[in-house]
Order: structure tokens, then sequence, then C-alpha cells
């Protein structure tokens, strides 16, 4: 097996390779993304790969599990607690990740998969468009309020829309209403695909559904603890469970 101690950064990698077949170690610096994948491309074998986690890796990532290599994601926290103090170079940390790896000390944490941080995109986008209509409502609102209009949760209402329409204001303010109520109608129709694609990702998992049976667990919050939570196993005792979750 080779083992490596990746030092990663976003334009490129230091990287200190153990070969348990040789016992001998290699240095590299992988300058680009091309070089790196031509080096990762040339290994042959069982590979495990140990780097601290970072925010930079998705096209790494992809890159090991297409070649069928393990990817070992470290407390960065963890790692440089572990060092001892010396200047830090890359070099240096490439080969203490190395040690860590061969010394059974790598801190290794749980990472969720690509599908998982993808979905996750899909919560934050709709978490980003609700956020929009209500900023896009708070301000047809106050335009309604400045009219003498107070119709609260009324004013979405047909009859609500209809008034607010008809509203006798000035040249500009009447292009900005309807400006925003273009824009509202929009996120609208945006959301109700959004949900149901949500609803679409609650069905492929069975631990959402059966967390939809318990009462005021809707799609959004069933979908969004599984895919916080990850698999129950990692989970023990329960009262982990308490703590990830606050």
């Amino acid at each position: 097996m080779l083992i490596i101690g990746c030092d990663f950064h976003p334009g490129f990698q230091q990287v200190a390779i153990f070969d348990n077949r040789t016992g001998e170690i290699q240095e590299r610096r992988l300058p680009h993304r091309e070089e790196a994948e031509q080096f990762y491309h040339s290994l042959s074998g069982p590979v495990r790969v140990g780097m601290e986690a970072c925010g930079h890796y998705p096209w790494f990532e992809r890159l090991l599990e297409e070649l069928g290599f393990e990817l070992w994601l470290g407390d960065a926290a963890a790692v440089r607690a572990s060092v001892v103090r010396k200047q830090k170079t890359d070099r240096r940390d490439a080969e203490h990740l190395l040690h860590l790896l061969l010394e059974n000390r790598f801190p290794k944490i749980w990472v969720p998969s690509l599908e998982v941080r993808d979905v996750r995109q899909l919560l934050v986008h709709r978490h980003k468009q609700v956020q929009a209509r209500t900023r896009t409502k708070n301000q047809l609102q106050a335009m309604a309020l400045s009219q003498g209009v107070q119709k609260k949760w009324q004013l979405w209402t047909k009859l609500g829309r209809a008034e607010l329409e008809q509203l006798p204001l000035l040249r500009y303010a009447a292009e900005r209403r309807q400006r925003l109520l273009e824009a509202l109608d929009g996120l609208e129709a945006e959301l109700v695909e959004l949900n149901r694609r949500v609803e679409e990702e609650v069905r492929k998992r069975p631990e959402a559904m059966r967390l939809r049976t318990h009462p005021g667990v809707g799609p959004v919050t069933a979908l969004a603890m599984v895919l916080t939570l990850g698999p129950a196993e990692r989970l023990h005792p329960a009262k982990m469970w308490a703590a990830t979750s606050d």
C-alpha cells in the first residue's frame, strides 16, 4: 500500500509518500491541478491519502473516488495540536500528516459524501429564496402601510393582492411595486419547485420518512436533520445526537 500525507492548498499540493513494499519515503510538490491528476493516475495498488479537512477539495475527492483510493480527512485542530513546535513549512506539514498515518494517530473525522453535500445545497438555496421572498413581502407591506392599508397576512390573499395592485401610487413607486410583485411571483414559483425536489429527496431516505411521522416535523426539517447528522452508528451514545443537533 502507498500511504500519502498531503498538505493541500487550492493552487498546489505537497505530498510525502510511503511505500510499505519498499519502506521508501519520497516527497513531491504538485504545483498544478493537472500535474496532481497525472500523479495520482500514475499510482497503482491500494492508496491511502491523509489531509486536513478544508473547503477546497471536492474535485480532489472525486478524483480519488474514481481511482478507488482512500481519502482520510483529519481534524485540522487536532493535527496542528500534535505538531512539535517547529517552523511551519509545506514540506513539514506533509511529513507530519504521513507520520500520523503511519503511527495510527491520524485524527480521522466523518465527512458526508459529495452527494449528501450536494443535496445540502438544495436546502441552502431554498433557505436563501425563502429569505428573499420575506424581504420582498416586507417591502410590499411597507408600501401598503404608506398608503394606509394594514392587512398583515391578508395582503397575500386574492383580495389583498388586488387591493395592493390598485393602490394609487406615483410613477416610480408604481414601477417598483410592479417589479416587486413580479419578483414575488417568480420566487413563489421557484419555491414550489424546490419544495417538490425536497419531497423527492425525502422519499429516497427511509430515515427522513420515519422522522416525518413525528408531529410537527415537515420535509425540510426531516431532510436537514438526516443530512446533518449522518449515519446513526457514528454517534453513540444517544447524548451525542442531542449535542450534535443543538
